[in-house]
């Protein structure tokens, strides 16, 4: 599966960033290890899923998916501010 990023360059997707993403802006949301262990695994299956129905997708759709797919609405708005800074 290859990824366009927002710049233009094209990688291969990888789930680990996927699941880092997600346990960080758990963890910043002050959930447990264990919680934003099993929130990520769980926002990080379902992307997973999501993405092999695809064959080339853009990093923003993989964002959209990811804030879309988890569970708590101050996770995804920490999620999605981390990625406005960055």
């Amino acid at each position: 599966m290859k990824i366009i990023k927002r710049k233009g360059q094209v990688e291969n997707y990888d789930p680990k960033k996927v699941y880092a993403s997600c346990y960080a802006a758990a963890l910043n949301a002050h959930y447990s290890e264990k919680e934003a262990e099993k929130l990520a695994t769980e926002v990080t299956k379902k992307i997973n899923a999501w993405i092999k129905t695809k064959k080339r997708v853009s990093s923003s759709d993989i964002r959209h998916q990811i804030i879309m797919n988890i569970p708590d609405p101050g996770v995804a708005l920490l999620y999605k501010h981390h990625l406005d800074v960055n």
